[in-house]
């Protein structure tokens, strides 16, 4: 199914997911088992992420420096179809900008149509200082918008070059939204813009960054409807599990965390105190987005699924 009509389904809560393919060495069986231990809470669907390779540079004996290309993660793709394949829930696959060609993003595309899976996340990604070479044969997607669009285009059976008897693609695209505004927007306001740019280019949905305030993101989608943007905006959360995070959050992915929040943190002796809190503060996220009218939840998972767990079991009771 695609998500948008999983997001239609008339349900009290559903809650979806975004976990992080392991590192190369790692092994399947670390993800599967976050997605086994989630289950049973019957998630809509879970998004995959994806990252590109990455560049470092390692200083030569002559004092010359030697740039090196690092992939950092295994494919998506495979993931997803694991996923799909074992315990029958739809996936979201990242599809990012950086790092990928046009062309690249095209046999992705393909091989998603092969598998079944119709749902992808289309991003900019992050800038990790590589970019693969581009010449007259091969192109690229700068923004987010032109991932949209090509996707667009292979939905009605247009692609980058003339194919036999090419059929059309039936992909469901979400796109990310930013509460707090996105980084190297210069206001909110442009920003919102863009983002209605985006849903008129063809995207079908929007998943929100991680918020520790429910008024900014309340605030984001009554901005979002004032400019015409009637896609679903899904709220996503992520909760706060130890001191560390409380300037890693806010460095990575440029959002402000609560006076109240981080000080009640900054207070706990241990992180497992700091999790009860990053817990229960998420638990009255929730209520409170619930209470919005806000029945789809999703959560950002890094390493370890108990505490969304712990969490999504008091939110099943209350519901």
């Amino acid at each position: 199914m695609k998500v948008v009509d999983l997001l239609a389904r008339n349900e009290d809560l559903q809650v979806s997911y975004e976990i992080v393919p392991p590192k190369r060495g790692s092994s399947l069986s670390e993800i599967l088992e976050i997605i086994d231990a989630l289950k049973e809470f019957d998630p809509p669907f879970v998004d995959v992420t994806s990252h590109g390779a990455q560049v470092y540079y390692e200083e030569q004996s002559d004092g010359s420096w030697r740039r090196h290309i690092k992939r950092k993660r295994p494919g998506t793709l495979g993931m997803c179809a694991a996923i799909k394949g074992r315990f029958g829930i739809e996936t979201v696959p990242h599809l990012l900008c950086q790092g990928f060609t046009r062309e690249e993003s095209e046999d992705a595309l393909i091989e998603l149509n092969y598998l079944g899976i119709h749902n992808v996340m289309a991003l900019r990604g992050d800038d990790t200082g590589f970019q693969k070479p581009i010449s007259v044969d091969r192109t690229r997607n700068e923004y987010a918008i032109d991932l949209v669009r090509q996707i667009h285009d292979m939905n009605h059976g247009r692609y980058l070059e003339e194919l036999i008897d090419a059929a059309p693609t039936d992909f469901c695209v979400g796109v990310a939204g930013y509460p707090e505004k996105h980084f190297e927007a210069p206001n909110i306001t442009w920003d919102i813009l863009n983002l209605k740019r985006k849903v008129d280019a063809g995207a079908d949905y929007i998943t929100s960054q991680m918020f520790y305030d429910n008024d900014s993101f309340l605030g984001f989608v009554e901005r979002c409807r004032d400019v015409g943007i009637t896609v679903p905006i899904i709220p996503g959360l992520k909760i706060l599990t130890n001191k560390r995070q409380l300037q890693a959050l806010p460095a990575k992915f440029h959002l402000e965390i609560p006076e109240a929040l981080a000080a009640e943190c900054e207070a706990a002796k241990t992180d497992a105190q700091v999790a009860e809190i990053g817990i229960e503060w998420a638990r009255k996220q929730c209520e409170g987005l619930m209470d919005a009218g806000f029945n789809h939840l999703h959560f950002y998972i890094i390493q370890t699924p108990n505490h969304v767990r712990k969490l999504v079991e008091s939110l099943r009771k209350m519901a």
